[in-house]
């Protein structure tokens, strides 16, 4: 895997456990990165809110929650009102590495992660955030067919050691709680993916092509 030599990252994503799922052995390959996560919803969920800032240290990352609409109907977000809340939950609008959601999504499908990968790329477009680079996760499902995994040939492709995914596993099933026989910890990928955009008008083309398909 690439050594991208970056200081400070910003990872938003929407639920406790996206970091993990989908970018948690990239964070802790790279024990150089200032790594900082922004969730936006279930910051009043009694459970899953203080196993988030668990993870976060055994991650060592840090964070901060939100607690935008996640209920069973995922009603479209506002999009000033969510890209409102991402600003205020980073502490820093410049940082080198973005990542976050892919604007399709990791599987079929959730509103939510695509809302939240469209709004980060929205807000790298205006300069709200400001970074080198963005990163949005890789991964796909076959349309229900399969538990997700990570799409081969994305720009970044990184598979996990065993040692890490061990790690990674545990987050999974020991601290955030999913039993092994449920779908989070069967999902659990042992390479993880990304798509790297160098400049907002490649994610903006991107985000266009997801759009429409």
């Amino acid at each position: 895997m690439e050594n991208l030599k970056s200081k400070k990252v910003a990872l938003v994503v929407a639920h406790p456990d996206d970091e993990t799922l989908w970018a948690g052995g990239t964070i802790m390959a790279h024990t150089e990165w200032d790594c900082f996560v922004a969730c936006l919803c279930r910051q009043s969920d009694p459970d899953r809110a203080p196993k988030f800032y668990k993870v976060l240290e055994s991650l060592g990352a840090t964070g901060a929650m939100a607690n935008l609409d996640d209920g069973p109907e995922q009603k479209p977000l506002n999009e000033k009102e969510l890209d409102a809340a991402i600003l205020k939950l980073l502490p820093e609008h410049q940082v080198d590495l973005l990542l976050s959601h892919d604007p399709g999504g990791e599987y079929t499908r959730h509103l939510r992660h695509e809302e939240i990968g469209a709004a980060v790329i929205r807000l790298w477009e205006k300069q709200l955030l400001v970074a080198s680079e963005l990163w949005t996760f890789a991964y796909e499902d076959g349309k229900r067919s399969y538990l997700p995994k990570a799409v081969q040939g994305a720009d970044v492709y990184f598979k996990l050691p065993v040692v890490l995914w061990e790690k990674k596993y545990h987050l999974m099933n020991e601290l955030y709680g999913f039993h092994a026989d449920g779908w989070e910890a069967q999902t659990t990928p042992e390479t993880e993916a990304f798509r790297r955009f160098l400049n907002p008008q490649q994610a903006m083309e991107w985000l266009y092509q997801r759009k429409v398909l």
